[in-house]
């Protein structure tokens, strides 16, 4: 008998973490053919999708499957997501929360058609920490903008989020 992963566990443990501290859990999800999320809104194969309870309907957080309905554009989805699938599960206002590995297979054809598609961006030099601090605390964000806030990295400089409406 083989044993059952922790990840759903986990998963279920850091949302409701964020549920009973006032904070908003938001997933980060890989996807491929076995994910059921609307399109559109995936970015190099990847989606952040906010799971509180005011932005899910029948929220159901399995050992394999995780599903809600959703509302995108004022349409409601159906969304369907593998545990396997999660790439982290953490809260919006803070950045806590937990990140997971997860095998990135996309079909060759469909990883060659997107770097076609979408070329990596060429790098600007770096003149000096101090002055991109500085720039970086000028920069006004829209609230209009309907790009979730970035996943969280481990080991790295602590994230910061922008506010979602």
């Amino acid at each position: 008998m083989s044993e059952t992963s922790t990840k759903p566990y986990l998963i279920r443990a850091i949302y409701e973490w964020c549920t009973d501290n006032g904070f908003t859990p938001y997933i980060a999800v890989f996807v491929d053919a076995n994910t059921s999320v609307p399109r559109e809104f995936v970015k190099n194969n990847e989606i952040v999708l906010n799971v509180s309870f005011d932005a899910t309907s029948g929220l159901d957080m399995g050992n394999e499957w995780i599903t809600f309905s959703a509302r995108f554009g004022g349409v409601s989805r159906k969304i369907d997501v593998p545990v396997e699938n999660v790439l982290a599960i953490y809260a919006r206002e803070n950045g806590q929360g937990m990140a997971f590995p997860v095998e990135r297979s996309v079909p060759e054809t469909q990883a060659l058609t997107e770097r076609e598609t979408n070329p990596p961006p060429k790098l600007a030099p770096v003149e000096s920490t101090e002055s991109a601090a500085s720039e970086a605390s000028e920069t006004v964000e829209s609230d209009d903008d309907p790009t979730p806030p970035p996943v969280p990295r481990i080991g790295g400089k602590k994230p910061s989020l922008k506010v979602v409406k």
